[in-house]
């Protein structure tokens, strides 16, 4: 069970925001390759990392952080926003991505994650992000009338590395993760899924810990990180011991 902490990138800087609006961000560190490295000295092992400008943009826009963020730490980092093509995977997986994370393109064309899983085996993700149970695309700007588990079933048999699950409703506001809908996908897909919006506190580790949850690859935490509401040696502890 994996705790990825998450790097939201806004502006070259470290943010949180509240419910996916761009306009409520809070700025946690201005240097979002020395969060990456405290995240590594704290004892976590893997980044989770997104470019929200190119979420919205549609191609990536904090290339320069994300490549920071990349230098400074050894641990494997994921990253989503703005990946689109074939072209812009590829150039990412040189620069040393251990994935990429596909969102906005998995419910347009959902043939080129087919085709980016078999191309780059294990390296690719999809990023599936839900407002009151349907598909949102473009930075969550856009709703879509596609059903979660109808959007992850398109992929099963494909490769796909993992299925990282938002709860925009819960994203950044830290009402708990919205375990019901998470496990619900997790049962009804092959594909390894990481939940990820809304985790609050230690309550929320140790609930990753129960049997129904072990199925999960892990969890995301950002604002609860951030804002000291989990103790990240304590959080570790506990999954470790589960394991």
């Amino acid at each position: 069970m994996i705790l990825f902490p998450a790097i939201d990138l806004k502006d070259g800087q470290c943010v949180r925001l509240k419910l996916g609006d761009m306009d409520s961000a809070t700025v946690y560190n201005a240097d979002p390759a020395a969060q990456a490295k405290a995240f590594e000295d704290q004892g976590f092992e893997w980044l989770h990392v997104v470019d929200l400008n190119g979420a919205f943009a549609g191609t990536s826009v904090n290339g320069a952080a994300v490549e920071g963020v990349l230098k400074a730490t050894k641990n494997p980092v994921q990253l989503g926003g703005g990946i689109r093509t074939l072209e812009h995977i590829e150039s990412w997986l040189e620069k040393g991505l251990a994935r990429v994370i596909l969102g906005t393109v998995a419910v347009r064309d959902p043939a080129l994650v087919i085709e980016a899983c078999k191309k780059f085996p294990g390296k690719v993700a999809v990023g599936i992000d839900a407002k009151g149970g349907k598909v949102a695309v473009e930075g969550w700007a856009e709703a879509s009338e596609l059903g979660v588990i109808e959007l992850a079933r398109k992929f099963e048999g494909a490769g796909v590395a993992a299925i990282i699950y938002t709860d925009i409703d819960r994203d950044g506001v830290l009402s708990g993760i919205n375990w019901e809908a998470t496990l619900a996908l997790a049962d009804a897909v092959s594909i390894p899924v990481i939940a990820s919006g809304g985790l609050a506190s230690i309550e929320d580790i140790r609930r990753m810990t129960m049997p129904d949850a072990r199925k999960l690859e892990g969890a995301i935490s950002g604002r609860a990180l951030y804002d000291g509401r989990i103790d990240p040696k304590e959080a570790l502890e506990i999954l470790r011991e589960a394991a």
